[in-house]
């Protein structure tokens, strides 16, 4: 294998354990210590879904938009308190 060959293939094999290292940190996030809290995120912090014409993390337009929401320890959502209320389990308007 030539040494151009043997970098393509150590980069392909970096970024492939890139990536699994990735979703199982994302799976771990979202465990079953964690629960969806929204209403609490910063603009562009949520973790995902933020509404009308979003899609995923950090789409959230502004602080604490009551529709995106962001994994926190469970049990704690409801006791988060921001400048426009407490972290709510389900959409807020």
């Amino acid at each position: 294998m030539t040494r151009t060959a043997t970098t393509v293939a150590l980069a392909a094999a970096l970024a492939l354990s890139a990536g699994v290292s990735i979703a199982a940190a994302d799976e771990h996030k979202a465990g079953a210590n964690t629960e969806k809290c929204y209403g609490v995120s910063k603009a562009g912090e949520n973790d995902c879904k933020a509404g009308a014409g979003t899609s995923c993390a950090g789409t959230s337009k502004v602080d604490y938009q009551g529709d995106a929401w962001k994994m926190v320890k469970k049990g704690t959502c409801t006791t988060i308190k921001t400048p426009k209320g407490m972290g709510s389990l389900t959409p807020k308007a």
